[in-house]
């Protein structure tokens, strides 16, 4: 069953009501009617719901709440360097599928691609049109949040807010005795929030490195193989579902 986002708190009447885009979707894609039902998540709680006006905008009862645990147990925020091209489309499509929370893009000494201002904005909008319809697709509560661009010093100030900061570092993987990612989420299962720190194409920097160290991030390998910068979040994500689900 299609499954839209309301947002806003929980209405005492119990009535909501659904414009732009996803009123368009339910008469015109879905050609659903009065008496036809969806599901609405509100305040990241899944309700079913009921159409009683099918006009220019949608109106629908909430009825019951539907029990679901389709959230990761850990909050787990995906912090990308800025890749190329439309690298990072992919990744927040595919890692809101896979659990992420949140996504911090941003800007790397390695990051070829710069987002000015405007760009910026542009771009974020985007992101999180597809994350909100990834998050439909795939069944979720939550709509993962996507940050605006950060620098690397703010990112380092960001990672102050979780219990656990991992960087995916390559070097890691040519070492013979390197840092297995397993190993670490084994002994983490006290942590609740994580933050996965993965460079651009380029990778981290030594001047990273050196700075994520002194602020207690751990670094691992994910695995004998160099990743690209938009397979390696979805297979932490992956590992991190595996071990916590």
């Amino acid at each position: 069953m299609q499954r839209y986002f309301i947002e806003g708190k929980f209405p005492d009447n119990r009535i909501i009501t659904i414009t732009g885009d996803d009123a368009k979707h339910i008469a015109k894609v879905m050609r659903q009617s009065i008496g036809d039902q969806f599901i609405a998540v509100i305040e990241e709680t899944a309700f079913l719901a009921t159409i009683q006006a099918a006009d220019f905008d949608i109106e629908a009862k909430v009825g019951s709440a539907i029990e679901t645990e389709v959230e990761m147990p850990k909050r787990v925020a995906i912090a990308c360097g800025l890749p190329k091209g439309d690298k990072l489309d992919l990744i927040v499509q595919k890692a809101t599928e896979l659990g992420m929370y949140e996504m911090i893009p941003f800007a790397a000494e390695r990051s070829i691609v710069k987002w000015d201002a405007g760009k910026s904005e542009k771009k974020r909008s985007r992101l999180e049109k597809i994350a909100k319809e990834a998050a439909e697709q795939s069944h979720r509560t939550h709509i993962p949040q996507i940050h605006n661009v950060h620098s690397f010093k703010q990112l380092v100030e960001k990672a102050a807010d979780f219990d656990a900061v991992i960087v995916a570092y390559e070097e890691e993987a040519r070492e013979g005795a390197r840092t297995r990612f397993a190993e670490i989420l084994k002994s983490m299962y006290d942590k609740s929030s994580f933050l996965l720190i993965f460079g651009p194409e380029g990778g981290i920097s030594e001047n990273e490195v050196v700075a994520l160290k002194q602020n207690g991030a751990i670094f691992t390998s994910l695995g004998p193989r160099i990743l690209r910068t938009e397979t390696a979040p979805l297979y932490a994500l992956a590992a991190m579902s595996y071990e916590f689900e």
